[in-house]
């Protein structure tokens, strides 16, 4: 009787149908969302105004550097007015989302960190990382401008502002030296023609007393 028991229980088991869908493809409920910290809404402040303050920003790889090599790091850049930024990446790529700068979105991956200055200081900046080649640049912006780790070397081997700045002043003045000289030929060399004639003009004409008649021709002597 207990045989026959079990096997009766065995039948009448209830055994669930399976999922038409596997719980792992079906997605996660949805966290509420958490509240924003006082830290937060100022690292995002902070961000914030490093983007829209700054004309140069360099993103690079943020390596396990030591405390020591770190500081002279800043120090090195902070001679040139470069600034080195590092904030999480959880407070960064949300503004960078909603932002014009969605595009680097890409370079944000695992620990990063950003140099920055007011001015572009790109040669400047370039000739420290080379000392580094431990802290790779993965690219950038430079004026709202993405550029890639290519753009920012083929930038730092740009003449400056000021070297450009004096070759075109230089060009634009000998251009108006010679459109100066242009100018001044025509009426001087017509100026010099006009004196010419009216000198052969004088040297060809009688002599004319103050009576306004002419002298009579030299009396021819005699043989």
């Amino acid at each position: 009787m207990h045989f026959e028991r079990q096997k009766l229980m065995a039948v009448t088991e209830y055994i669930p149908p399976k999922p038409a869908v596997n719980p792992r493809c079906l997605t996660r409920p949805s966290r509420p969302p958490q509240e924003e910290t006082g830290l937060i809404r100022l690292l995002r402040r902070e961000i914030a105004a490093v983007f829209r303050d700054n004309r140069m920003i360099a993103v690079c790889q943020n390596v396990a550097l030591s405390a020591e090599d770190k500081l002279l790091m800043r120090h090195r850049l902070r001679k040139h007015k470069i600034l080195m930024k590092v904030f999480p990446n959880q407070v960064l790529k949300p503004f960078l989302e909603s932002s014009k700068y969605q595009n680097l979105l890409p370079l944000f991956v695992g620990h990063n960190l950003l140099l920055v200055s007011e001015e572009p200081k790109v040669k400047e900046m370039m000739r420290i990382l080379k000392g580094v080649p431990f802290l790779p640049l993965l690219g950038g912006c430079i004026d709202d401008t993405i550029l890639s780790r290519q753009g920012f070397i083929i930038y730092s081997k740009l003449p400056s502002l000021a070297l450009v700045q004096g070759e075109l002043v230089g060009g634009l003045s000998f251009l108006m030296a010679q459109t100066h000289s242009l100018l001044q030929y025509q009426p001087l060399q017509l100026t010099a023609l006009l004196d010419q004639y009216v000198r052969q003009r004088h040297e060809g004409d009688p002599v004319t007393p103050a009576s306004g008649q002419p002298s009579p021709p030299d009396p021819v002597p005699d043989s």
